[in-house]
């Protein structure tokens, strides 16, 4: 009985998850609330055993740290300043502002990022007479490869490195970085062709752009000062992390509550805690109590036990079906539920003899944060900039979007598939 409400219980919650007819943290704390109602586990288990605390918090700190840095002005000033660099040519600024997209992903995570970036590209397509589309379709996918790339990129990735413990925001970034600027190069190259006859821009249009003074956007050299460097320093702590044997969490929080403290005379606190997007945590709650109802009556175990049956627990061909898998279905379905519910599945591949999982980790996060680019429901990211782009009366639809996302999931999955084979399974062979 407990097996069928818990299955029950999570589908209808992911089916209102997907469809977005109502709130999706509602909806996804609603579900785990049932789960405790009807005694599927109980209330202890949820807080101290499922609900992954150093996720939420990690995330927690990161919001604060970009939503100061924000206020100083610095994001604008950068993409502005870039777009005067390349003379307002569109190709160039459709590149230039695609990898600022990217390097931001990387390092502040691609929803934060893509809330900086869209505003900047409203205003700079409508100084330049230029198509919105193409340039919000393009950082939507800069976004979600280049969260690829680091362990607090893309909230998958959070997920994965928070649940196996010896994975360092290092290792992220050796081992996903490479196949991303690869998959990032080829990617850019044919959006490039594709959108170049959308790419003109007039003369006088372009003497626009330059007559915009870059630096007028710093609205706070203090607080610029302040909040970048203490993001840096963050920055470097993660990098550092295996060396000073502090986890990520700590260093995430530290550095938040180091830049709230010094810039406690620039910026009103209790706006700071209001620019949290706290639909996103407790998102990430509700899930996690969703799936460790799973877990309690053991679905978890038997879908595990299902993939070893069919792969006969040869790695390649495991690590091969997660990456398809977890990117095709993440194409269809937000890639943060799906992440939650497959984490649990591959630990434990190791209770059936299955050595070194390292391999289906980086294939379960280049499949769930790629494949978050076939729809328009993939990811997060992608629904945010949908919603910016309505408001703005700039919309792209769900087929416009996937005219576009589409060849981009299947080229990266390629690209990957060749990246996991010759780096990891090669000798498995």
């Amino acid at each position: 009985m407990e097996v069928t409400l818990a299955l029950v219980i999570f589908l209808c919650s992911y089916f209102f998850i997907i469809t977005e007819k109502l709130n999706r943290a509602v909806v996804a704390c609603f579900g785990g609330v049932l789960m405790l109602i009807f005694g599927v586990y109980e209330i202890n288990s949820a807080f101290l055993h499922h609900i992954d605390w150093h996720t939420i918090t990690l995330l927690l700190a990161m919001m604060i740290l970009v939503s100061i840095t924000s206020q100083s002005g610095f994001f604008e000033f950068i993409a502005v300043s870039l777009a005067q660099k390349v003379g307002g040519r569109p190709l160039p600024l459709l590149i230039v502002i695609s990898s600022l997209t990217a390097f931001g992903s990387a390092f502040l995570n691609n929803v934060t990022t893509v809330l900086l970036i869209v505003p900047i590209i409203f205003t700079l397509t409508s100084l330049l007479k230029l198509p919105a589309v193409p340039f919000l379709l393009s950082i939507v996918m800069a976004s979600n490869i280049g969260g690829t790339a680091t362990l607090i990129g893309d909230p998958p990735n959070l997920m994965i490195g928070q649940a196996v413990g010896h994975l360092t925001f290092n290792d992220f970034l050796i081992h996903l970085s490479p196949v991303v600027i690869l998959i990032f190069a080829v990617v850019m190259t044919c959006l490039s062709f594709y959108y170049r006859k959308q790419m003109v821009v007039t003369a006088a249009d372009r003497s626009k752009l330059f007559n915009i003074d870059a630096s007028t956007f710093i609205k706070d050299r203090k607080l610029l000062v302040k909040s970048v460097t203490v993001l840096t320093l963050t920055t470097v702590g993660f990098i550092v992390q295996p060396f000073i044997q502090i986890d990520l969490t700590s260093i995430a929080m530290v550095g938040a509550l180091l830049l709230m403290l010094i810039t406690n005379d620039e910026q009103d606190m209790e706006e700071v805690f209001r620019s949290v997007e706290w639909v996103t945590l407790f998102f990430f709650i509700g899930l996690f109590m969703l799936v460790g109802g799973l877990k309690e009556v053991g679905i978890i175990d038997e879908i595990a036990k299902s993939i070893i049956y069919y792969t006969e627990g040869d790695l390649p061909k495991t690590a091969l079906l997660i990456l398809w898998g977890s990117g095709i279905l993440s194409g269809f379905v937000d890639n943060i539920p799906f992440v939650a519910a497959m984490i649990p599945v591959i630990l434990e591949f190791k209770e059936f003899g299955m050595g070194n999982l390292d391999p289906l980790w980086w294939a379960l996060a280049l499949g769930a944060c790629l494949g978050g680019n076939a729809t328009i429901i993939g990811a997060t990211a992608n629904v945010i900039v949908a919603g910016m782009a309505v408001k703005a009366k700039h919309p792209f639809s769900y087929w416009e979007f996937l005219k576009v996302g589409l060849p981009v999931a299947i080229i990266s999955f390629v690209i990957s598939t060749i990246y996991l084979y010759f780096r990891y399974l090669i000798d498995f062979i």
